[in-house]
């Protein structure tokens, strides 16, 4: 539960912090701001939820616990919390020995949360379509790492960098096409028909989809080998591989909520809902902001940024946790005091519908207005970030509120 209720206070950081900068970020996704804030939202945020999701999930799902828990938790959430406030300050003063205490910090927690999860990973016999993706991952987190303390080192002046523009790059797609949307694909294989009571995804897509994405981005990587213009077609190539792959995971999901079996409003399904339809947006977009009018183009890529990381990321991300947190709570709780039912809350007294559609409506509103900030004068920027706060501001309440309700009925966390 700890790394649940840190996450959202990472995207109110991101948020506030942003009001002051004005252009700084909206300028270039490689200006020192947009770096520093890039990273409080995808170590802050969705690393956050995204590991301490792992650690719940990997013994549930794949039937494999991860050896020491609690240490791996303890160490990971402390070393991920702290690294990331100094990372992001690194990246934004150009401080060296911020960034240094950042790498090292999350050397240690990334390290052994790695360890741990390959150590379940390996011992796994689960026959399920579950498994792969969440190896995959695994493996696209371990290279994001790699050449994240690659880059970190050299701004730090550890060592020269080299190509260093082309493995930034490379960075940011094994970290967002392979950690974050290989492992949300793969867990939606489960959990989206369990809780959300759709059918199953198709066999074929649970079957090659992943696979489609990691190719992608071995395809973009080989290209830094290659001559130019071989170069060049290749990684056109990867793109198109992987934003063909991306629409067709979005029109899928989109497809099977259609058809779910329970119609009643549900906050978690509309976070989904405007995911994939932001995941779409970026596959629309993604062309333009490599290939678009050269006076737009800054300003494409900033915006790509902002829909894949706060439109699809931080959208599915929140909405899962919706049905995380109350299953979780539950669950723990029947667990620990064998009480009969009826006798301790449900999933919806943990998380009351009106309180989480408070926190989609702030969200999706505050994303929006933020879509046309980068072709517009800095201050207008304002109120999205601050109803972005907001929303992480709400989101923070309604699962300590969770938390408060599991320990008032003798609830204990392992």
């Amino acid at each position: 539960m700890r790394f649940f209720l840190t996450a959202p206070l990472f995207l109110i950081l991101a948020a506030v912090a942003a009001i002051p900068l004005e252009d700084e970020w909206l300028a270039s996704r490689w200006s020192p701001a947009a770096l520093g804030l890039t990273h409080l939202i995808t170590l802050g945020y969705l690393g956050q939820v995204m590991v301490g999701s792992l650690l719940q999930m990997l013994p549930v799902v794949i039937g494999s616990p991860v050896p020491a828990a609690m240490s791996v938790a303890g160490i990971a959430h402390a070393g991920l919390s702290l690294g990331a406030l100094l990372l992001a300050a690194g990246l934004w003063q150009a401080v060296p020995w911020l960034i240094q205490a950042a790498l090292a910090l999350l050397a240690v927690a990334l390290g052994v949360f790695l360890a741990a999860a390959a150590v379940s990973l390996l011992r796994a016999r689960a026959a399920n379509m579950i498994l792969q993706p969440i190896r995959q991952a695994w493996l696209a987190l371990l290279v994001t790492f790699g050449l994240g303390l690659y880059l970190g080192g050299g701004l730090a002046g550890a060592w020269p960098l080299i190509e260093m523009q082309a493995l930034t790059q490379l960075h940011a797609a094994w970290g967002l096409l392979g950690w974050v949307l290989i492992l949300v694909a793969g867990v939606a294989y489960h959990v989206v028909p369990m809780l959300q009571l759709t059918p199953p995804y198709p066999d074929g897509l649970m079957r090659w989809l992943t696979w489609l994405l990691l190719a992608a981005l071995v395809l973009h990587a080989l290209a830094l080998l290659l001559p130019a213009a071989a170069a060049t077609a290749m990684e056109w190539a990867a793109w198109l591989l992987a934003g063909a792959t991306s629409a067709w995971y979005a029109v899928a999901t989109l497809q099977i909520q259609r058809r779910r079996r329970r119609k009643l409003p549900d906050t978690t399904l509309y976070f989904w809902r405007f995911a994939m339809t932001s995941l779409l947006t970026c596959v629309g977009l993604a062309p333009l902001a490599v290939s678009g009018p050269e006076a737009w183009r800054d300003g494409l890529q900033v915006l790509l940024g902002i829909v894949f990381l706060l439109g699809f990321a931080v959208s599915v991300v929140a909405g899962m946790l919706y049905k995380i947190v109350p299953f979780l709570a539950w669950f723990h709780l029947q667990a620990q005091t064998q009480a009969r039912a009826g006798t301790i809350p449900n999933m919806k007294d943990f998380m009351p519908e009106a309180l989480a559609m408070r926190h989609l409506r702030l969200h999706v509103i505050g994303v929006l207005l933020l879509l046309p900030a980068p072709f517009l004068p800095a201050p207008l920027s304002a109120p999205g970030l601050v109803l972005l706060a907001a929303s992480g501001w709400v989101q923070w309440q309604n699962l300590h509120r969770a938390k408060r309700l599991f320990d008032q009925y003798g609830g204990r966390l392992a």
